[in-house]
């Protein structure tokens, strides 16, 4: 029988515990998807003792089935659309645009309310361990990995407590590396897995930053 996780913290815990790996080496970074990927980075950061920032990205919902990613995109323009997915969901260029815009907005609020005046943590030539708190199309990882390729990362490490039983040959080579705590075959949605699956509000994801793990500097 597949694990229900009590909720995002004992998640990342779980998660940690497959990337013992890269626990206390100097050239990882943690980042996690905002919002729901926060609370899952943040225990992962904390037990690798490396530093944690955020992978700005916004998924675009089918707009009569929002949990149901046609794409997504990532601060900096990078956008993955399933095109295969917009077909069968039946929606037309509209609809598309109308989704696009708002994710737009999105990101540049969450950019300002997140960030601040805090600095991006550099990955460039580093390990990048990308974390989510599942995935289910991976619509939303596809268009953050394909953001940070651009910032030239050594390794980019896809790290999840749950995705379906196909996760890693969806990503292809967008990835170098795959971690998941489990792949079910019998996969409706990232929360099944969940018994507490709360929305992480911004005052979370701005709470959890201000405590993350900061390594020393040398």
């Amino acid at each position: 029988m597949d694990r229900i996780f009590a909720n995002r913290t004992e998640a990342g815990r779980a998660l940690a515990r497959h990337l013992r790996a890269y626990a206390k080496r100097p050239d990882v970074v943690v980042l996690a998807l905002p919002p729901g990927g926060v609370p899952v980075a943040w225990e992962v950061a904390a037990a690798l003792e490396a530093p944690l920032d955020l992978l700005m990205v916004r998924k675009l919902g089918v707009p009569w089935q929002e949990e149901l990613a046609m794409g997504a995109l990532a601060s900096g323009g990078a956008l993955y659309v399933d095109h295969a997915l917009m077909r069968e969901a039946a929606v037309g260029e509209p609809e598309f645009a109308q989704a696009l815009a708002a994710a737009r907005l999105e990101l540049a609020r969450r950019e300002i309310l997140y960030r601040a005046a805090r600095p991006a943590v550099d990955v460039t030539a580093r390990v990048a361990i990308v974390v989510d708190d599942g995935m289910a199309t991976g619509a939303t990882l596809l268009a953050a990995v394909r953001a940070l390729r651009g910032h030239a990362p050594a390794k980019i490490v896809a790290a999840l407590p749950v995705a379906p039983h196909d996760a890693r040959a969806r990503l292809g080579d967008a990835i170098d590396e795959f971690v998941c705590v489990m792949t079910p075959r019998v996969f409706f949605s990232v929360g099944q897995f969940y018994d507490d699956f709360a929305e992480t509000t911004d005052d979370d994801v701005r709470a959890l930053l201000a405590s993350a793990f900061r390594p020393p500097q040398p």
